[in-house]
């Protein structure tokens, strides 16, 4: 076994270096996949889940001694909205860890040189300091309604940490913001806000209804970026080198919820009016994160949130049926 703080040499990424993108099929690993390709990289290497089980510990042993990769992107994640981690918070909180353990517990024993693993903004505390810094996780209680998942989120950030710490690895985790793009769950049970409400609010416009319901009171506020940006962060941030543990992605610029069912209305077409049904939970009161770390090293956002909700909603009408979420 390696020494303690021994540190692992890592190669400077190239355009023929092996890169596994796992999860590749979803909303975040399909946008790393597409943005890696369009940079050039060559040895872009993914795996469907009947081609390998994720939860299946032999099987990602199996694969990572015999692909043997150079550079990682652990993308793969049980992920859904409010409804659904509250659901089903025994699935969420057991298959992301067996997930992220199995990943990168392999990718350290196949030697693996880069590995990135992608959390959520979910990890901080409910009642955070606003915006939120790297270093106020574990500074106070979590939401309740994504506990589970946050929970596990954390442990592979701690799983990365202990890596590094133990075997000289230079595993890095980044906590994206509330995402959104093509690819997105657009299931109506178990998605996030912005897919959500632009089915909803498009099959009301197709009805002719003259209103649609919103879950909550309308004011928490939220922070949400477009996954192309953030797998172009994520790239930035494994060509450069960085190293230094954990970093927030987002745009750093929030609104209500209210806000955000209008400007999603605007995208789809609905002039119906917005009723907000405050028997359903709010969530987190506000989240946005400090994204001071990144800018320093020269990267930030550069979709705007109307032109983003504008390309998502073309993608969901030429993708419907109704846009399911990827296998």
């Amino acid at each position: 076994m390696s020494q303690q703080n021994s540190q692992r040499v890592r190669q400077p990424i190239s355009n023929t270096s092996k890169i596994y993108v796992a999860g590749h099929a979803g909303m975040v690993g399909s946008a790393l996949s597409r943005r890696l390709r369009a940079g050039g990289y060559r040895n872009v290497i993914t795996r469907s889940r009947a081609e390998l089980d994720l939860l299946d510990q032999d099987a990602v042993r199996r694969f990572m001694r015999d692909v043997k990769p150079d550079y990682l992107f652990l993308a793969a994640a049980k992920v859904g909205g409010i409804q659904a981690n509250d659901s089903f918070r025994a699935d969420f909180i057991y298959e992301n860890l067996v997930i992220e353990a199995n990943i990168i517990q392999a990718a350290h024993d196949a030697g693996v040189g880069g590995l990135l693993f992608l959390g959520s903004s979910c990890i901080y505390p409910r009642e955070c300091r606003q915006p939120i810094k790297e270093e106020y996780l574990l500074s106070g209680p979590l939401e309740r309604t994504n506990e589970p998942y946050a929970v596990a989120k954390i442990a592979g950030i701690k799983l990365c940490e202990a890596f590094n710490h133990q075997y000289g690895t230079r595993y890095v985790s980044v906590m994206p913001t509330n995402l959104y793009g093509p690819n997105d769950n657009f299931d109506l049970a178990s998605s996030h806000v912005i897919p959500a409400l632009m089915r909803k609010f498009h099959e009301a416009k197709m009805a002719g209804a003259e209103y649609a319901v919103v879950w909550g009171t309308g004011t928490p506020r939220r922070e949400f970026l477009h996954v192309d940006d953030l797998a172009d962060a994520c790239v930035f941030l494994m060509e450069h080198g960085f190293d230094a543990g954990m970093v927030n992605v987002g745009s750093g610029k929030d609104l209500t919820i209210r806000e955000l069912a209008e400007a999603i209305c605007a995208a789809v077409g609905f002039d119906g009016r917005l009723e907000f049904d405050a028997a359903k939970p709010d969530g987190t009161p506000r989240k946005l994160l400090d994204v001071s770390k990144l800018r320093a090293l020269g990267w930030s956002a550069g979709i705007t949130l109307a032109d983003g909700l504008r390309t998502t909603y073309e993608w969901y009408l030429h993708n419907r049926a109704d846009a399911s979420p990827a296998a």
